[in-house]
């Protein structure tokens, strides 16, 4: 099989020449393995220009609007044809043999569908990065938490997660997937447009007996927050409404409502704290984040498949873990 039908490397971009300028050049130096892409998001700086000038062995896929992560890549791979796809964020920095740990665990793992490799922070190279670490796993509502970090802590890597092991979620920072299962799946859920889809896809790739893996010998390096920085509302208001929205998709009906109630009600608490700390705009963004779901439900109900798993999360509630145990080393949890 040609190299190019093995695996398709794609950055997503919207705007973002200045970071396809920084973080390209190691995606094209360590990549010999794969054909390189940008799939654009209808960008309205030079990046394309800059791409045609600078890069001209780089693929360009052109969106017609800014679809954002989810249905961004979901119209972009329409255009690949490749075995697996390496979804890539922009301000991702690769390293020498990234790929061949993942296309070695692939081919010798059939049951894999989706590989995660270890996500180490560019502005701290000896920590690992928010956006996936080593890992990541969901507590019983929603709430999600990654070998190397949970909620604003962030672990130095000390080598403790040097293993390759399966996880519930890998990040879209970085994320490997066979394109089979991306078309099984429908590929991301575009309702979602940005932040959490990637875990709603592991979900139900978790709930069609999939396996997904952590694979830390190969090791990019994440800005994060280059597109949406976490303080931004913007990213609260997706965070939460999201979050709703994967619960109603995913978890068995048996315990469902019970799940959702309790969600709501520890939103409540997290935009009372807001509300106290002079954070209003992060407040109303959780209260559009509900009204949005509520309007969404039925909706996003029906998406649910035949079966979900009861045994998704190895802890049920990481807030109380983390805040009156304090559980903040994911090798102290179990």
């Amino acid at each position: 099989m040609e190299k190019q039908d093995k695996i398709a490397v794609v950055v997503l971009n919207w705007n973002g020449k200045k970071l396809l300028e920084t973080f390209l050049p190691s995606i094209i130096r360590f990549s010999n393995e794969a054909t390189i892409y940008v799939a654009d998001n209808a960008s309205t700086d030079d990046s394309i220009a800059f791409l045609k000038t600078n890069f001209p062995m780089v693929i360009i896929i052109q969106n017609d609007k800014n679809y954002g992560f989810a249905k961004g890549y979901n119209e972009a791979l329409k255009n690949i044809d490749a075995e697996i796809y390496a979804l890539v964020n922009s301000d991702i920095e690769v390293t020498e043999n990234w790929l061949q740990p993942i296309i070695e665990t692939f081919g010798n793992e059939p049951k894999i569908a989706i590989i995660q490799p270890k996500i180490l922070d560019f502005k701290d190279k000896n920590k690992f990065e928010y956006a996936g670490a080593a890992g990541g796993f969901i507590d019983q509502f929603g709430y999600p938490f990654c070998r190397g970090r949970i909620f604003e802590t962030l672990e130095q890597d000390n080598h403790q997660y040097d293993d390759n092991c399966e996880i519930f979620w890998a990040s879209g920072a970085c994320f490997f997937i066979k394109k089979n299962v991306f078309d099984e799946l429908n590929g991301f859920d575009e309702d979602f447009f940005a932040h959490q889809e990637e875990i709603d896809l592991c979900w139900r790739a978790f709930n069609k007996n999939h396996t997904i893996k952590y694979i830390s010998s190969s090791i990019v390096y994440h800005v994060g927050g280059a597109t949406l920085a976490l303080g931004n509302p913007q990213k609260t208001y997706l965070n939460f409404r999201n979050s709703l929205l994967m619960l109603t998709k995913n978890v068995p009906l048996s315990s469902l409502f019970l799940v959702l109630f309790v969600r709501m009600i520890l939103d409540g608490i997290a935009g009372y704290q807001f509300l106290v700390k002079g954070k209003f705009k992060h407040f109303f963004a959780i209260l559009r984040a509900h009204l949005s779901f509520y309007k969404m439900f039925l909706k996003t109900y029906k998406k649910r498949e035949s079966t979900q798993f009861k045994n998704y999360f190895k802890i049920k509630s990481i807030v109380f873990t983390y805040f009156v145990n304090n559980g903040k080393v994911f090798e102290k949890l179990f």
